[in-house]
């Protein structure tokens, strides 16, 4: 994906583009009606009077406003439930729910639609012709109101729920992840210590404090290519970077590095003040472990919101272990360009590391996570399952120091008894 198309991708899950090009459409669909009178002719049946029309755009109108007005204050009350139930860095992907957007679109394109109709009407732009199909159209917009209420009911009895936002994070971090294993290394030659590269040219620095949001490695490596550069990747998309942070770095090559070519290549990375779900699959684990922190928090004590997300973790770390694959069994796209791989030691800390420190007093929560790092350690490479053993320990060492009763560090013994002895 190149960054023009990176762009577009997020510009089409904006809710003000999807409802300004319904508004367009409402306003068309009434102009539109008005040309009927004027260049097409044809013997009505029967005539549609205006005020028959004028009376179902009038309701059209009014309660498209209350119901617009009424919609948008159930998204803040949901935006907000989501943020203090769950984790602020959600309410992106509630933002971006299509449903939503389709919904708001079809109330504000019908109101302008109405308004657009009436004052056409007052104004006397339809015929007989025009009336008959502004009449069609009525009809049509109402049917789609009443589909678009009827989801949208549904819609708003989950919408800021805790369940729905972890369901929404598992979602986008399953697709964060899908999408770097259906295209390893962002498509570059894996970072090998083997590799031997030409004399280093150049290096490419940050110049500016932020989010690394998205990588154009399609565009790198056509100026590698162009220039017979090697490069190497030092950042992967969710690092945090500074100004005089190193982004690439350059071997070899045919020309020196100038000015010019130094902003060609800074042009590839897309700084952000926020991390991005997009190419950054460690954010959505860290984002799901947030929300599992807030629920074992005193102010809010939910151990059950934290097992639900020790579950999720398993699952999508499962999906990376088992899928991810191998350096040797990669085939690059783009041969110049060298990167380096996701740490399973990163992936495994962003999932449970902080969920064993705050759940290492609840012997409910200790157990369910040991269960999860004990099954994933037998799954993955040599460096997956070092990582879950290592997460393992650090977890009942944790909850050995701070379970408040014999018993229960004793069923903690018999759990790490039995792994130990597997292994």
């Amino acid at each position: 994906m190149s960054r023009l198309e990176w762009l577009f991708s997020r510009l089409d899950r904006t809710l003000s583009v999807k409802v300004s090009l319904y508004a367009l459409l409402g306003v068309a669909a009434a102009s539109i009606a008005s040309l009927f009178s004027h260049y097409v002719h044809w013997a009505m049946p029967f005539d549609i009077t205006p005020s028959a029309i004028e009376s179902l755009l009038g309701i059209i109108a009014s309660s498209m406003l209350t119901v617009t007005t009424f919609s948008v204050n159930a998204l803040t009350s949901a935006y907000s439930s989501a943020t203090s139930n769950g984790t602020p860095r959600a309410t992106i992907l509630q933002e971006q729910d299509r449903l939503v957007q389709s919904v708001l679109a079809t109330f504000i394109g019908s109101f302008l639609f109405s308004i657009v109709a009436l004052i056409a009407l007052k104004v006397s732009a339809y015929g007989p012709e025009g009336r008959a199909v502004l009449f069609l159209v009525t009809i049509a917009i109402i049917v789609l109101i009443v589909l678009a209420l009827i989801r949208w009911i549904g819609h708003l009895a989950k919408l800021g729920r805790v369940g729905d936002t972890i369901d929404r994070l598992e979602k986008a971090t399953k697709g964060a992840m899908t999408a770097w294993m259906a295209r390893p290394y962002l498509g570059g030659a894996p970072l090998r210590e083997e590799v031997v590269l030409p004399p280093a040219t150049g290096k490419i620095e940050a110049g500016d404090v932020g989010y690394i949001a998205f990588i154009d490695t399609g565009h790198i490596a056509e100026l590698c290519e162009e220039k017979a550069f090697e490069a190497v990747l030092q950042v992967l998309p969710g690092a945090f970077v500074y100004r005089d942070s190193i982004l690439l770095r350059l071997h070899g090559g045919t020309s020196p590095l100038d000015p010019t070519l130094s902003k060609q290549f800074r042009n590839a990375f897309v700084l952000r003040t926020a991390r991005s779900f997009d190419q950054d699959p460690r954010f959505g684990l860290i984002t799901l472990t947030e929300v599992a922190l807030r629920a074992l928090s005193p102010a809010v004590n939910d151990p059950g919101t934290a097992i639900d997300v020790i579950g999720r973790q398993t699952r999508l770390m499962t999906l990376w272990c088992t899928e991810h694959p191998a350096p040797a069994d990669t085939e690059p796209r783009y041969p110049r360009l060298h990167v380096p791989p996701l740490a399973c030691g990163d992936l495994y800390e962003d999932a449970f590391n902080l969920i064993g420190r705050d759940g290492a007093g609840q012997i409910d929560v200790a157990l369910r996570l040991l269960k999860a790092l004990e099954a994933l350690s037998r799954l993955g490479p040599p460096t997956a399952r070092a990582a879950a053993i290592r997460q393992f320990h650090l977890a009942f060492a944790r909850a050995e120091t701070t379970l408040p009763t014999e018993h229960e560090r004793a069923r903690l013994c018999e759990l790490r008894d039995r792994f130990t002895g597997a292994a």
